[in-house]
């Protein structure tokens, strides 16, 4: 989860303490802005130990999420956007204008996060901060440096759940929680490593398999370690966790839905909207969006239905796709082989849709069974396509094509690699995720789909408008939920009437809404953009419009607010739609 707002109280005073000591960096020249940045991101880095997806080796320790230091990262990122405020971005070279924009960008979303205090509710329906420690074990282990770093961590895990559990507190006393709604069930992971044996759990993974040059000694005391380490510190933190968990938090969470009944709720609201769609669009204009949105969707799939002379109204055909084995595998494995053979066909028209492909390959595993009853269907990034597995009945085939190119190629596991491979861009740039940009890249790359012949049949094409649809229906249900008054059944009833999801998805899926408010109106608000800046291109050039360009070009942003897209493809029409490498590059 990404940080919010709380009471900072005595924190206040250590705060600004950490920002007289922070280095002075004059506003000025892009050089200028470029040290400023470079500096807050090189400590952004280290407060929240990030190894960079496994690249920089395993961090030695957790981070510190105390109030104490939530205070200073708000001091922090408050000084920055003053210092920001000093310079003329509009005196600076067209590429750091881009910069300035999308550092800018940054800055102010996390500020308003943490003045809001998202760090006092830690995890969703949707993602744990528990979960994602454990996920930590299945990244790459090296050196016995890792191995070692790795244990420090373990070791920490006492007072990095204490810390959790102090903030969830504060949380709590101002009402400050996810719905209790979305949160049944969610301490189950916690109790399954309170109650494992330490070999059993998912922290003792590392030490199951070795670099080939460690010696048997090594190995054997680097396992012991593990699992004495694991015993004494990981499995107490669980324990206490778990009673926290059902004695007080889960209890006490809030029984309102929407994010206007939190502290200062409207205002929230709308900074999440900023915050991941980058625009500053009412509630009301998104929620009519959707619903006008969902109206041409449904065209396009009654065609489909009159295409493979369907008998019967939309809703018939969506019982149809429910539930007609047809459309079903009964063995984990068959689904991730499915998904394997889409994404390898893809990669044999790769060439044909863009001109720079990402050297990082990805890998297909399926979402850790701890995880999955609430999980989405599946997640992609550099590296991994992760398929759920769980409750084959809700993971229909028919929507396997759409699902594999938004999430491994040339959807998010292609995407966020070779946006980190463009070296002449800032690392802030390169190693960051907008959500508009990213989530709309990857739904446009879901309907690029039908261009590229990856729908083998009408019903696949009809996963396809599904998706598109369930992407359209978040606008309303976001809306509908946090500022409308919309129960949770009114969402979910919402979501089975328009799109053909799994009533299991359909229930994970609007949890996962009410719990992180304004999330999903990135994806539909992105591709949106997409798709209009490719129109007006074809249009503006006609037949010099080459759409391996136009692809290079936006990928070579790599993750930009969607004014700063819909500017360089303004500036791609006027230079005549040429590509973004150098002719030998590509």
């Amino acid at each position: 989860m990404k940080l919010t707002r709380r009471e900072l109280a005595a924190g206040v005073t250590l705060a600004a303490a950490a920002v007289a000591s922070s280095p002075a960096l004059a506003a000025g020249s892009a050089q200028d802005f470029l040290a400023l940045a470079k500096d807050e991101w090189t400590w952004r880095q280290h407060e929240f130990r990030d190894d960079d997806d496994g690249q920089r080796g395993v961090p030695a320790s957790l981070p510190d999420v105390s109030a104490e230091a939530q205070a200073a990262r708000l001091a922090r990122w408050r000084q920055v956007k003053a210092r920001l405020a000093g310079f003329d971005p509009t005196t600076f070279d067209p590429e750091n204008q881009i910069n300035f924009q999308v550092y800018k960008a940054q800055i102010d979303a996390l500020e308003a996060s943490q003045a809001f205090g998202d760090w006092q509710a830690p995890f969703n329906s949707d993602t744990t901060f528990w979960g994602e420690m454990a996920s930590g074990a299945d990244r790459p282990f090296r050196t016995e440096t890792d191995y070692r770093n790795y244990l420090s961590q373990l070791a920490q895990t006492p007072r990095y759940f204490d810390q959790q559990i102090a903030a969830m507190r504060l949380g709590l006393a101002r009402g400050f929680t996810p719905p209790r709604a979305t949160l049944v069930g969610r301490e189950a992971s916690v109790a399954a490593v309170a109650q494992a044996a330490p070999r059993e759990t998912p922290f003792f993974k590392p030490f199951t398999a070795f670099p080939a040059a460690f010696t048997p000694a090594l190995r054997e005391e680097l396992s012991a370690k593990g699992s004495a380490v694991i015993q004494d510190a990981v499995i107490p933190a669980h324990k206490t966790l778990y009673g926290f968990l059902t004695s007080t938090y889960l209890p006490g969470a809030r029984k309102t839905l929407a994010a206007y009944d939190l502290p200062d709720g409207k205002a929230y609201y709308q900074s999440k909207i900023v915050e991941f769609t980058t625009l500053d669009l009412p509630p009301a204009q998104i929620h009519a969006l959707g619903l006008s949105e969902i109206t041409a969707i449904r065209a396009e799939m009654q065609a489909v239905m009159d295409e493979v002379k369907f008998q019967g109204d939309l809703a018939a055909f969506l019982a149809f796709l429910r539930t007609d084995p047809r459309f079903y595998v009964t063995e984990p494995q068959a689904l991730l082989d499915r998904a394997a053979w889409i994404a390898k066909t893809f990669d044999g028209k790769a060439s044909e849709w863009f001109g720079r492909l990402p050297r990082r390959r990805f890998g297909i595993i399926p979402v850790p069974a701890a995880m999955a009853p609430y999980y989405t269907a599946g997640r992609g990034g550099p590296g991994v396509y992760l398929v759920n597995t769980y409750d084959l009945p809700s993971r229909p085939l028919y929507a396997l094509y759409a699902l594999t190119l938004h999430e491994s190629a040339p959807g998010h596991a292609f995407q966020m690699p070779l946006a980190n491979e463009q070296v002449d861009q800032p690392d802030f740039r390169r190693k960051s995720y907008i959500s508009a940009f990213g989530e709309g890249w990857a739904l446009y790359c879901e309907r690029l789909g039908v261009e590229m012949g990856m729908y083998p049949t009408a019903y696949d094409r009809f996963g396809m408008l599904s998706y598109q649809a369930w992407r359209a229906a978040r606008l309303v249900v976001d809306t509908g939920v946090h500022t409308m008054g919309w129960s949770r059944d009114q969402a979910i009833q919402y979501l089975a009437d328009n799109t053909a999801l799994a009533h299991h998805e359909i229930e994970t899926e609007v949890d996962r809404y009410i719990s992180w408010p304004g999330q999903s109106l990135s994806y539909y608000l992105g591709q949106r953009a997409i798709r209009t800046a490719r129109a007006k291109a074809e249009a503006a050039l006609g037949p010099k419009f080459d759409v391996r360009r136009f692809h290079d070009t936006v990928l070579k942003l790599g993750s930009v607010p969607l004014p700063i897209l819909d500017a360089r493809i303004d500036r791609f029409i006027a230079e005549g739609g040429p590509s973004p490498y150098p002719a030998t590059d590509v």
